[in-house]
């Protein structure tokens, strides 16, 4: 592969490809990258800060040296000269395991996020030992336009008009008699033909012809020659946007949708949760609070004992009214409702705390900001009596709960830190805590 594999929140500079030294604050890594990618980088930095996206770069400096770190997102990023970063969880060197690990572990949380749940996890999983992530998604691609052609490429009836030498379908008599008046062997005719020719065909096969520039494997490559040979007879989608509107998933098209999914992607040249890439240089970023969101929310659905239930997103209040109008909309990560009555409040970080620093500086690596937040969760949601939780990644340096924190000023109201491994699947709490028993097979 033309490229390198760094973790989230490390940094890139100009400088020989593959070259990594440890600099600046905390010791974060910068790794060299070619010249021109690094150039291609800054400007991608300074124009996400013009049109106001999300801050997936950050132009900085490194003992007087120009760099760009990656900020909470993971994936691909592919400069248009096909040089490739593949960026992995931060979580990934807390955790250990390696950069193979790192990649099995995203690959498995990725498929909790609703836009991603096509992959298949397993198989997946056993690619990225031996492939980079944009390998890995290449390699599922084609796993599901193989299954479309072994169940069959699906066929229908479009409307054709054309002058024939046989009558066929519906006689146009206008054009009939414009363009055959001298002509008694032609029929100008309007007529349906049962062909392969569809929006969903078309949009697979401009997708493989595209999957043949991007990869670099020997074997994708070759599986994807194989397919595009099936869609020989098949038009290349000209219009991918107007083609996804077009299709039509009828009765018995079901096993085309992980493929269309992938096609989407692909085509796209984005991934499902931002609008980074462009034509020339497809990138597939995720942020990974929403990543971490996902994970934690499918597995604690799991957990709970009934008859509770866990809400994402809630948007049942808001934070001030003015003039008859709500302003400022609270919506908790997750809320545990029990019979319609609000239990818990929980919030997701994407963050890595040290369970050692609880000086008056460090404080863990808290955010205050954060517990402003849970603050306002636990007045409007409990009625300022409860317990509000704020959930990070378990890492060597916290592996366990935190003390219970409480807002002095509002009694009843009590805030908790706890670990959610991401091994495990399961979240760290303490025996104390009166919400000890909402979860079953709790750690």
């Amino acid at each position: 592969m033309n490229g390198i594999t760094i973790y989230e929140d490390e940094a890139l500079t100009a400088a020989k490809p593959g070259l990594a030294d440890v600099e600046g604050l905390h010791g974060v890594p910068v790794h060299g990258v070619p010249v021109n990618v690094y150039g291609w980088l800054e400007d991608q930095c300074l124009r996400s800060a013009e049109r106001g996206e999300a801050a997936w770069l950050r132009l900085t400096q490194r003992r007087g040296r120009r760099v760009v770190q990656v900020k909470s997102f993971v994936g691909v990023i592919r400069a248009p000269d096909g040089f490739q970063v593949e960026v992995l969880p931060k979580v990934g060197k807390a955790i250990g395991g390696g950069k193979i690990e790192a990649r099995q572990l995203l690959i498995e949380m990725l498929c909790c996020l609703r836009d991603f749940r096509h992959v298949q996890t397993d198989s997946a999983k056993i690619l990225a030992v031996r492939m980079p992530l944009l390998e890995v998604f290449i390699a599922e691609y084609l796993r599901a336009v193989e299954h479309v052609v072994k169940r069959g490429l699906r066929s229908d009836y479009s409307s054709k008009r054309d002058n024939l030498f046989a009558l066929r379908g519906k006689l146009l008599m206008a054009p009939h008699l414009r363009q055959n008046l001298c002509r008694a062997d032609r029929f100008f005719t309007e007529h349906d033909e049962f062909e392969i020719d569809r929006p969903e065909n078309r949009l697979l096969c401009a997708a493989l012809r595209r999957v043949l520039t991007l990869s670099a494997s020997q074997t994708n490559q070759q599986l994807a020659r194989e397919l595009t040979f099936v869609f020989a007879d098949v038009p290349v989608s000209a219009q991918p946007s107007i083609d996804f509107q077009q299709v039509r998933m009828d009765r018995g098209m079901g096993y085309y949708a992980d493929a269309l999914a992938w096609a989407r992607l692909i085509l796209d040249e984005e991934s499902p949760l931002t609008g980074v890439g462009g034509r020339s240089a497809p990138s597939l970023l995720f942020p990974m609070e929403a990543v971490f969101e996902a994970f934690v929310a499918k597995h604690l659905a799991n957990q709970l004992a009934r008859p509770l239930i866990l809400k994402t997103k809630t948007r049942s209040h808001h934070l001030v009214r003015h003039r008859e109008q709500h302003w400022f909309r609270l919506e908790p990560d997750l809320l545990v409702r029990c019979n319609g009555s609000d239990v818990l409040v929980l919030d997701t970080k994407w963050k890595l705390l040290d369970g050692l620093k609880a000086n008056g500086t460090d404080k863990y690596g808290l955010s205050q900001s954060d517990f402003y937040q849970l603050q306002a969760y636990g007045l409007s949601y409990l009625g300022g009596r409860g317990e509000v939780v704020l959930i990070y990644p378990k890492t060597a340096s916290f592996d366990q709960p935190l003390p219970v924190f409480e807002f002095p000023k509002i009694e009843g109201l009590r805030l908790w830190v706890l670990p959610f491994c991401l091994k495990s699947r399961r979240l760290s709490i303490p025996e104390e805590a009166p919400f000890a028993d909402v979860f079953l097979g709790r750690n």
